[in-house]
């Protein structure tokens, strides 16, 4: 039987959890812009917090198709966009371990979206090529509908409008790869922490 969500849990859950918002997710199309500054800035909190979970479902969507998950999946399209690139190298664009960014590249190797070659400089330096004919083939065609949904939304902006979606963009990533980095070094503190209590005498 589908219940109803009362409002006032969504409220209640907001004072319990600061971090969440009463406000709803708008329509753009019907609702327009909230009025005052307090509503507006909540409107965007949601707004933003429905375009990451909407980004998140489309890639889990994408890499199931592919085979990967969806960590595997970014991480084909930074060597894909910046590539080749070490180990060490995404480890730090995506403050994952070294551990972690091993097994990343071992299935994308196993499904033959990289390949791992040593620099002939120094072979002790292994960089991580993408096969970029295989991820034109199999992965391009994947974001065809989003990309021509995308260019239509981009025609109903000027110039100068498009300019300040960038502007709000490039802070937006360069935010959510802060805070990133500061869990993963939290959660790396809390270990040396725990490791450090584990072996004290008692």
């Amino acid at each position: 039987m589908h219940r109803t969500r009362p409002e006032a849990e969504t409220g209640e859950a907001a004072s319990l959890c600061p971090g969440l918002t009463s406000v709803r997710s708008a329509n753009p199309e019907t609702d327009g812009v909230p009025e005052g500054r307090e509503a507006l800035l909540a409107a965007l909190d949601v707004a933003c917090r429905g375009i990451a979970a909407a980004t998140l479902m489309f890639h889990q969507a994408v890499a199931d198709r592919l085979g990967l998950n969806a960590t595997d999946h970014k991480c084909a399209e930074m060597l894909l966009r910046d590539g080749p690139l070490t180990a060490g190298d995404l480890a730090e664009r995506t403050g994952l371990t070294t551990g972690a960014i091993t097994g990343v590249i071992d299935r994308l190797e196993s499904a033959g979206f990289v390949q791992r070659q040593r620099d002939s400089a120094d072979r002790r330096k292994v960089f991580v090529y993408p096969d970029r004919e295989k991820m034109c083939q199999e992965v391009a065609p994947l974001f065809e509908s989003l990309a021509a949904d995308m260019s239509a939304l981009w025609a109903r902006y000027s110039d100068a409008e498009l300019a300040l979606v960038l502007d709000f963009l490039n802070r937006s990533r360069a935010a959510a790869r802060e805070a990133t980095l500061r869990l993963r070094q939290e959660e790396a503190s809390g270990a040396d922490r725990s490791d450090g209590a584990d072996g004290q005498a008692p």
